[in-house]
């Protein structure tokens, strides 16, 4: 089946977050109770056609902060040849992992290899420590959860976080924070040119479990514990009720 249209009924839901009064919750039960998982290195075709083994680590990782780029180079610092396919076989320096693009946003180095380039950190099929992320391999040689050691962008997605300040009508106000699909247009107008993308594809949605429990650790660190209990309560509301219309396409019937 040819990937999904951007475009179709989603059931949402809002909440008040347990933990702030300020902010409600507006949760995309379609999304989140969809059955994808993230399929790198098991039929991922990547994002573009000539790059299928690096996934969506082609473009880089821009950090969303100084406090995202910190916290990365503490792990980047603990990464050795055994770890990294691109390491410089010296002590690490920041210029060796870091760029700023054509804007002058900070993300992660690009790296070419044979014509494909790709985030230096995305190790190759042929490297003898593994294909993929290093600083992902390093967090499961560690015993730790790979959010703690990626940039916030790259464990993210495909989930994407919105803020809105929203103004009732009787002059109060709160913070609307979404929790939806990543979807093509979350990369800006270019996504629309990729080649290929997870998120609306069948082949990416075979979990046994929906995406609020295969990614809790992450819906965790984006709503908080007490948002994501009350999250968990709606999804499972959403999956005992829910009629065709609110059912990702994408999933198998």
């Amino acid at each position: 089946m040819p990937e999904v249209s951007l475009d179709f009924p989603r059931a949402w839901v809002e909440f008040i977050n347990p933990a702030d009064e300020t902010e409600v919750i507006k949760a995309d039960l379609t999304w989140l109770t969809s059955s994808y998982t993230c399929i790198f290195g098991n039929g991922c075709a990547g994002i573009y056609a000539d790059s299928p083994d690096v996934g969506c680590c082609t473009l880089g990782a821009h950090f969303a902060d100084k406090d995202d780029e910190r916290r990365v180079e503490g792990f980047v610092q603990q990464l050795t040849p055994e770890h990294w396919q691109f390491h410089p076989g010296r002590p690490v320096k920041r210029k060796d992992w870091v760029e700023k693009d054509e804007d002058g946003e900070r993300k992660t180095r690009m790296h070419e290899v044979a014509g494909q380039r790709s985030c230096v950190f995305a190790n190759r099929p042929d490297f003898a420590g593994g294909a993929g992320c290093a600083l992902h391999g390093l967090a499961l040689e560690l015993g730790r959860n790979p959010l703690e050691t990626k940039p916030d962008v790259c464990w993210q997605l495909p989930i994407r976080r919105t803020f809105r300040e929203v103004e009732r009508m009787d002059g109060t106000s709160y913070v609307e924070v979404t929790i939806t699909e990543y979807d093509r247009r979350g990369w800006g107008a270019g996504g629309h040119d990729l080649d290929w993308y997870c998120s609306g594809n069948t082949e990416a949605h075979v979990a046994v479990e929906p995406v609020y429990l295969t990614n809790e650790a992450e819906l965790v660190a984006l709503v908080g514990q007490e948002a994501y209990d009350e999250l968990v309560r709606h999804c499972e509301a959403h999956v005992r009720s829910r009629s065709a219309l609110a059912l990702h396409p994408a999933d198998p019937r």
